[in-house]
């Protein structure tokens, strides 16, 4: 009897595989504006309203577990804050991973408060943090966002001597 060349771990990833929906370069340029023009102060607002044109109309923000995820309107209203407290807010990407429709993006995000952030007043100091974003892209459009930051980080920067 001839040996087979099947095995359940073959068989597994290719299902996987046929199973992943393709990426088209247009989504990966919808994820890379969210940070270049919608995420930094620098970004003119006809640009930030191209970039969260990118998210979904259903788009949810999930940065914990609480259940309480934010939309498209309460993060626009949540960066405006972020904007006029640090007027340099920058936030590039570092790293993409592409796998089907999520990306994982590696960020850096750096600024200086003009006051106090999280309660924290860095007189004039700058700080540097990473992010890990998750973004699930749908029928050309962001559909969801986890996402973590070091603001921990932030602050200990802030206040450090």
């Amino acid at each position: 009897m001839p040996k087979s060349n099947f095995s359940p771990a073959k068989a597994a990833t290719a299902a996987l595989i046929a199973m992943a929906s393709p990426a088209s370069a247009g989504d990966l340029d919808t994820v890379k504006a969210l940070y270049s023009d919608a995420f930094s102060a620098t970004g003119s607002p006809e640009k930030r309203a191209a970039a969260f044109a990118g998210l979904a109309d259903t788009w949810q923000s999930i940065g914990d577990y609480s259940g309480k995820n934010k939309s498209r309107e309460e993060l626009t209203k949540q960066l405006a804050g972020f904007f006029q407290l640090i007027p340099d807010l920058t936030w590039s990407i570092e790293q993409i991973v592409q796998s089907g429709d999520t990306y994982v993006v590696r960020g850096r995000a750096t600024g200086t408060p003009k006051g106090p952030l999280f309660g924290v007043d860095g007189k004039g100091k700058s700080f540097t943090i990473m992010s890990i974003d998750i973004h699930k892209v749908e029928n050309g459009k962001i559909a969801t966002s986890h996402h973590v930051e070091d603001w921990a980080g932030a602050l200990r920067q802030l206040s450090a001597k």
